[in-house]
């Protein structure tokens, strides 16, 4: 205790020494707030002041560009060229004719339940007739010129329609499948119990079982519920087989088909409005900046990429990257969050997850799982579980899901352009190795390589297109000067 009350002397009498200092002492150990050490972590003054920058930067683009060009954006033009255009007229009709492959695919599935056809011929037949939804598009297009734009869109619809009737016939089938595995127990089970009942009394009979029907029952817990607060009754195959079941899976934002999809109580009209609202406002915004930025700036590019000027194409590119990536975010919540909600909510589809935080992606691959997952989920359930169920391991699954991918991207962008360049497939077989260069990166800087791929991958494939249209539809010399036909 008497130690104790020593060292509470020193102490209190350092205290004072301190504060009784002539020079009033202000500093202390401390390291700069900079520095890692320093424990400090709050930079949100300088996410305004990059925030700030950007606004300015992004309005002194605008005026330079309304300066330069004035106002050349015109949205009623779009609708005009569609209708002056009548080559662009098979691309509806394409639209009107894919119902008759959708109908033919539910006809199949009638008489696979009435047994007029056997399992393999259903197989062929399946075959056949998505293929065909697949190359029927491409023989139009090519053979009747129709415009790009209304191409691409067709195309994306056909797309659609070939991976959906894909999922409904491999789903069906697995129902099938389970249905007569179910059956043959039953039988089994059914002889086994005849046997022993005429061993103990022959005059009675068994009476076979009924046969089972399968459920899908892979449904979200509480979503069929009907407005009184009932559980829904399951559907089950085959009573899923009817046209309305059809029609209404191919109206729902999803790729991978169920017996029983989820479903809300009820439409929500305000949401439903500011979808709405939204979509409309977006898509003409998309195509004004086109008009507007994109391509005066692809234009501009055409000679620096006819003479292979290194330096104007590099700065191209960069004048590109800005409005292609805003116009690209401005696609993907126009298309993933906006129309997508559209469907689902007029459909009353309750599963709204068409994507998740690929923003924050560290990795290639998280990116690609994550922005689109609608394609992820049916490239899961019908390609890469199937491939890994044969035997096949994971790394070759995983490059032939990308370079499935790396088709249908190819196969969008070429099909309308009329031409095949392989800057789609090549871009998508790029992925590859920035996978594992991700993989290893990861964290801050891994994010920071996942968004430069967005940023500058895009606006090379876009000029490398354009300038190879615009070769094959006009006389350039290497002056810059053009001659259309």
């Amino acid at each position: 205790m008497a130690e104790q009350m020593g060292d509470n002397k020193k102490h209190t009498s350092g205290q004072d020494a301190s504060v009784k200092r002539p020079d009033v002492p202000i500093h202390k150990p401390r390291d700069s707030l900079l520095s890692n050490s320093s424990g400090f972590n709050n930079y949100r003054g300088f996410l305004n002041l990059c925030i700030v920058l950007l606004a300015m930067s992004s309005s002194r683009l605008v005026l330079e560009n309304l300066i330069k060009y004035g106002i050349i954006m015109d949205p009623i033009k779009w609708f005009s060229v569609f209708l002056q255009d009548p080559y662009s007229w098979p691309n509806f009709t394409l639209l009107i004719l894919l119902n008759g492959f959708i109908l033919y695919a539910f006809w199949l599935e009638k008489l696979m339940l009435k047994a007029y056809i056997q399992e393999r011929t259903m197989t062929v037949l399946v075959t056949l007739n998505v293929m065909t939804v697949f190359i029927f598009p491409v023989i139009v297009i090519l053979y009747y010129k129709p415009n790009p734009v209304g191409s691409f869109a067709s195309l994306g619809t056909y797309s659609i329609a070939f991976l959906k009737l894909i999922s409904y016939a491999a789903v069906n089938k697995w129902c099938r499948d389970a249905q007569s595995s179910t059956s043959k127990k039953s039988k089994k089970s059914a002889n086994s119990s005849d046997d022993s009942l005429s061993r103990n009394s022959p005059r009675r009979h068994s009476t076979p079982q009924p046969r089972k029907r399968v459920t899908n029952r892979r449904r979200s817990e509480g979503s069929n519920e009907e407005a009184n607060g009932e559980q829904a009754e399951l559907v089950e195959y085959p009573n899923n087989l009817t046209l309305n079941d059809m029609c209404y899976f191919m109206m729902v934002p999803t790729l991978c088909y169920e017996l029983n999809f989820p479903r809300t109580k009820r439409i929500r009209k305000r949401f439903l409005i500011r979808r709405i609202i939204e979509l409309v406002f977006l898509v003409q915004l998309c195509l004004c900046l086109v008009q507007q930025w994109i391509v005066p700036t692809v234009l501009n590019a055409l000679a620096p990429f006819t003479s292979l000027d290194t330096k104007r194409m590099l700065e191209r590119v960069l004048k590109l990257a800005v409005p292609n990536h805003i116009c690209w975010l401005i696609f993907f919540y126009s298309f993933f969050h906006s129309w997508l909600n559209v469907l689902g909510e007029v459909t009353k589809f309750a599963d709204r997850n068409f994507y998740q935080d690929w923003w924050n992606a560290e990795t290639i691959s998280y990116f690609w799982k994550n922005w689109n997952i609608p394609v992820h989920k049916w490239c899961l359930r019908h390609l890469y579980f199937p491939l890994r169920s044969k035997g096949v391991d994971q790394q070759k699954a995983q490059i032939i899901v990308f370079l499935v991918s790396a088709i249908f991207h190819e196969y969008l962008v070429s099909i309308p352009l009329q031409m095949f360049r392989l800057w789609a497939f090549g871009g998508m077989l790029a992925q590859l190795p920035l996978v594992k260069l991700t993989s290893k990166v990861k964290g801050h800087w891994g994010n920071v390589l996942v968004w430069l791929s967005l940023i500058i991958g895009q606006p090379v494939a876009v000029l490398m297109y354009f300038h190879d249209y615009y070769v094959m539809h006009a006389a350039i010399n290497v002056n810059g000067t053009s001659t259309t036909p």
